[in-house]
């Protein structure tokens, strides 16, 4: 991999699009295992500057210096400063809303531009998904004159309460009488909490890019809480997203997850330690025991034990060793570059691991049993667990966000496949800020092939993912001439049209796909979507929808996620067994199920 050239699949681009589409899978996913998506080194450094000069310097700086506290480049001065740790967080509310932090770039499926986010939040007309159908005042799914302004006032409420100086506080003084820059206003947070709902009703895509279900509550611990409350309920909201995310990983998915992600990881350049994650390479590519290891040691544990260590230790050398551990688990994360980039995340998140836990340390006053009330523990702690709760019950009620679901593996996910011609109409959408992603590179430069075979290298990637041996199977049994289509991963499908996603299927589901075809009119099976949703934590099992954007939903089931976990990637031996559940009256599927199909009398719907 050099500098500006990425490492592109070896094969003949005049001939390679010919092949059957198990062949291209099956080639396409053996290079990703040596070289992820092959990205050139150049890519990752635009990344890196921009975390330094829009994270680190500009965030810092603006925090600092509106608060009195630094300068800047002296980090001993500003680092446990309790307004700079609150400032901080709301500069990466603002980055993120904005589409500025995380799902940015051409890792996250944005070539030209590189910024979605702000792009269609501002325009009137863009596609809107709302949460709830029942919430009053929001009916629709266009992008309303109300609607930008919202959105506008959430962003100017944010950089107000950065830019303001920050005011004395009683609780603050008892606790740190030495303090002179005191805490944000907690009047000037009313607006942001309330905005950050109202828009969030609006279109859950605009919450959901702001990480409301990490960052809202932050805001109101910084509003309504005093001092110490509201340190100690840091600790908690960051130990919970910690061990959600850490329960979130028991199970079959997690372990598909590591391979994938440490052969994209520009830090790990020797070819041998990423074969080293894969049963056989290149025979085998199935998760090796190192790979399992690694997951569920590494991962799983390290987000489940540290942080009830580090909530519960009183012994500095302790807390110190979970800090670094921490810190060194979020550096790990960013270093390998997921594909939806969350690198302002992991840096704020290792930033608030050291001034939570060392510059107010549990010895010291902040641990959980110095909180004015143990009842205000249980009600912050009940409200911080009932989404995750829910949400890995009943996967279809809660995004893999609020869910805690982060890099688990267990997501809702889904393809697109397109006549041959018809994902073109998708460019025929009004207001839509960009064009279809295969344009956006072909715009860069790409001779068209070279276009196709890169977007190609996403379903590859998925297909290394155990949902994705599912969605394939559908594919090859409901479209027997698969090979002329063109197939696409709809998690990056779906940023070229509402400007965001994080791997949440919830974002390009039925809502989404109905939205697109009020507006462009797909004639029947030229755009057919297989959709499956999250596993239940207590359930064996994933449900999956066939949908034609035309028709709607044309079939329901399931498929074992043992079943899906045991396949090659490429599904040499056939599409994975899956059971039925129900079929629209009236369709068919093209050929016979197959030997491994389960499939019982469907019922109908008239």
């Amino acid at each position: 991999m050099g500098f500006k050239t990425g490492d592109f699949p070896p094969v003949d681009v005049e001939t390679f699009l010919d092949k059957p589409l198990r062949e291209r899978m099956k080639t396409l996913a053996l290079h990703w295992v040596e070289y992820g998506f092959g990205t050139p080194k150049l890519i990752h450094t635009i990344y890196l500057l921009k975390v330094l000069f829009v994270v680190v310097l500009a965030g810092v700086a603006l925090a600092t210096w509106s608060s009195g506290v630094g300068p800047f480049w002296d980090v001993a001065a500003w680092w446990n400063q309790p307004v700079v740790y609150q400032k901080l967080v709301m500069w990466i509310i603002l980055l993120e809303a904005m589409g500025i932090a995380g799902s940015w770039g051409p890792l996250a499926g944005k070539f030209k531009p590189m910024t979605g986010g702000i792009l269609f939040y501002t325009r009137v007309g863009t596609i809107r998904l709302r949460p709830w159908r029942r919430v009053p005042f929001t009916d629709g799914d266009s992008r309303t004159v109300i609607d930008v302004l919202l959105y506008l006032a959430f962003l100017a409420s944010l950089l107000t309460a950065i830019a303001l100086p920050g005011v004395s506080s009683a609780s603050l003084s008892a606790a740190l009488p030495d303090n002179t820059s005191g805490l944000v206003n907690p009047a000037l947070l009313i607006a942001p909490i309330v905005l950050y709902v109202l828009c969030g009703l609006r279109d859950k895509t605009i919450f959901l890019a702001a990480r409301g279900e990490q960052y809202l509550p932050a805001l109101v611990f910084f509003a309504v809480l005093p001092f110490v409350d509201m340190i100690i309920a840091g600790k908690l909201l960051i130990c919970i997203v910690w061990i959600g995310a850490g329960v979130s990983k028991f199970g079959r998915h997690f372990t598909n997850v590591i391979p994938p992600m440490i052969s994209n990881s520009p830090a790990i350049p020797a070819k041998w330690v990423k074969r080293w994650h894969y049963r056989d390479f290149p025979r085998d590519i199935r998760p090796s025991k190192a790979a399992s290891f690694i997951a569920h040691v590494g991962g799983t544990a390290v987000e489940i034990v540290t942080p009830l260590i580090l909530l519960f230790s009183t012994d500095h050398r302790v807390t110190l060793a979970g800090v670094v551990l921490m810190v060194v688990f979020h550096a790990f994360i960013a270093s390998t570059f997921p594909l939806a980039v969350p690198l302002e995340w992991n840096v704020l998140f290792a930033y608030l691991t050291v001034f939570l836990f060392l510059g107010y340390p549990n010895e010291s006053g902040y641990g959980l049993g110095d909180i004015s009330s143990p009842w205000l523990t249980v009600a912050i702690i009940a409200a911080l667990v009932f989404f995750p709760i829910l949400g890995n019950l009943r996967p279809d009620k809660v995004s893999f966000l609020p869910s805690m679901r982060q890099y688990a593996g267990n997501w809702a996910s889904a393809l697109w496949a397109f006549a041959p011609g018809a994902e073109e109409k998708l460019n025929t959408l009004r207001h839509r800020p960009t064009v279809n992603q295969v344009d956006q590179l072909q715009a860069m430069g790409y001779e068209p092939v070279v276009a196709e075979i890169t977007l190609q290298q996403t379903i590859a990637w998925r297909s290394m993912h155990s949902q994705g041996r599912g969605l394939f199977s559908l594919l090859y049994r409901h479209l027997p001439d698969i090979d002329r289509w063109t197939v696409r991963e709809a998690e990056f499908g779906c940023n070229s049209l509402i400007g965001f996603n994080f791997g949440d299927g919830h974002l390009h589901n039925i809502d989404l796909i109905n939205a697109v075809q009020s507006r462009v009119g797909f004639a029947p099976g030229e755009w057919i979507v297989v959709w499956v949703e999250s596993q239940p934590i207590h359930r064996g099992i994933q449900h999956y929808q066939v949908i034609d954007a035309a028709l709607g939903v044309v079939e329901r089931g399931t498929w074992l996620v043992r079943d899906a976990v045991q396949a090659q990637p490429w599904l040499p031996d056939g599409p994975i067994p899956h059971e039925v559940t129900w079929r629209r009256t009236g369709y068919s599927v093209p050929t016979p199920p197959d030997e491994h199909d389960r499939v019982p009398t469907p019922q109908t719907v008239h």
